[in-house]
This record gives structure tokens, C-alpha cells and sequence, in this order.
């Protein structure tokens, strides 16, 4: 196995390895370059991210900045949103459904270090040769998930569909459909239901109305 097929079996791997660093950088280049465009050049922001990820939805709009570790490691569905300050470390797959949005300075994580102090330093690898050497854990994220500002996702973790989590919370652990879940770690505070429905608060709705739905 290469390097990068070593991040993905889930195994030790070196990030230091010429191949990963070559792809880092294209991506760290692209993000860069994608942080540095005005809001309204539309046609030059689609044309990075769809040079910059793996699949890419319609209807996808990041505030930036942005920042990629990999890029190509991502998946995006359709009617995706980040708002500013968006941060994927897409060392392992990170996968991010249809209809999500993100508030400011959303981070997701997926690279682990050893906790060891001196398997953090270095390792022998697969080779036999010293090297600074950590793995990686996949994202996947839900249809229509919506995470607060300041949420940090980690590693391994898979956010369910219709989920709403709340900001500064930090995700350690699954949190499964439709509910709302909180907190440093963050955990679910309970299932949303038809009694969150913004009909039962007119005074807010002021005159809006809700969708029918067929």
C-alpha cells in the first residue's frame, strides 16, 4: 500500500511522505487561491472547488475562507453552505450530505495522533525507517444538517440526518437522525419534532408562511 492508501485501511501512515505532501499543497494553493476571490466571482469560485474537491453538488456556496488539508478527500452534495472560516482536515474521507449548512468557523477533523508522548514524536514504520507517523478516521454528515457556529467535528464520527447541532459544540461520538445534540462532548439533547415547526411561533413568522408540503 502507498501512503495514501494506508490513510484510508484506517492504519498508521506518514504525512511527510512526498506523494501526500504534493497533494496537501495543491489543496492548501487552491484554498488559498478560493479565500482570495471577491463573493461575485461566482464562475472562478466554482471552477476551484471543483478543481479543489472530489464531487461537488449544485448550489454550493462557501463564505470563505476556506481551508482544505487534502481537498480531494471530500465529498459535497447538492445546496451545500459554509459561512465563514470553514476548516475540513480531510486526511480520511469526509463526506457531507444534501441541503447542509454550516455556521462560522466550522471545523472538521480527521487526523489522530498517538496520546503516547513518544509515539508522538516518532515511530518506526511500515519500512522500518524513524518517522513522525498518525492515522486517520472518516466524516460522514447527513441530508439537511445544520451545525452551529464554532462546532468541531472529529474524526470517526457520523452526524444522522436532519440533525441540528448546537454551536461551540464539540462531535466525539454518532448522533443519529433528526434530533438536536449539544455540548462539549457533545450529546443528544432530544429528538426534533413537528412542536419545533416555526407555525407554533407566529410572532416570529410575522407574516411569512411556511411551505405546504404535498
Amino acid at each position: 500500500m502507498n501512503q495514501e492508501e494506508r490513510i484510508f485501511a484506517g492504519v498508521m501512515f506518514n504525512p511527510g511522505d512526498p506523494m501526500l505532501r504534493a497533494i496537501k499543497k495543491r489543496a492548501h494553493d487552491l484554498s488559498y487561491d478560493y479565500s482570495h476571490t471577491y463573493e461575485e466571482e461566482t464562475e472562478k469560485r466554482a471552477e476551484i472547488l471543483a478543481e479543489l474537491l472530489d464531487e461537488m453538488g449544485q448550489g454550493v456556496f462557501m463564505q470563505g475562507p476556506i481551508f482544505f488539508h487534502y481537498g480531494k478527500h471530500t465529498k459535497v452534495g447538492n445546496y451545500f453552505f459554509a459561512n465563514y472560516n470553514l476548516t475540513v482536515q480531510d486526511d480520511a474521507k469526509v463526506t457531507i450530505g444534501d441541503g447542509v449548512m454550516f455556521g462560522p468557523n466550522v471545523t472538521i477533523v480527521t487526523p489522530v495522533h498517538p496520546l503516547v508522548a513518544s509515539e508522538r514524536g516518532c515511530m518506526y514504520d511500515e519500512n522500518g525507517n524513524i518517522n513522525h507517523l498518525c492515522y486517520a478516521k472518516p466524516v460522514e454528515i447527513g441530508n439537511d444538517v445544520w451545525l452551529g457556529a464554532n462546532v468541531t467535528v472529529c474524526g470517526g464520527v457520523k452526524i444522522g440526518s436532519g440533525c441540528v447541532i448546537g454551536a461551540g459544540s464539540v462531535v466525539t461520538r454518532d448522533i443519529p437522525d433528526n434530533t438536536f445534540a449539544a455540548g462539549v462532548p457533545c450529546r443528544v439533547i432530544r429528538e426534533i419534532t413537528d412542536r419545533d415547526s416555526m407555525k407554533y411561533r407566529p410572532e416570529i413568522l410575522e407574516r411569512c408562511r411556511l411551505i405546504e408540503k404535498e
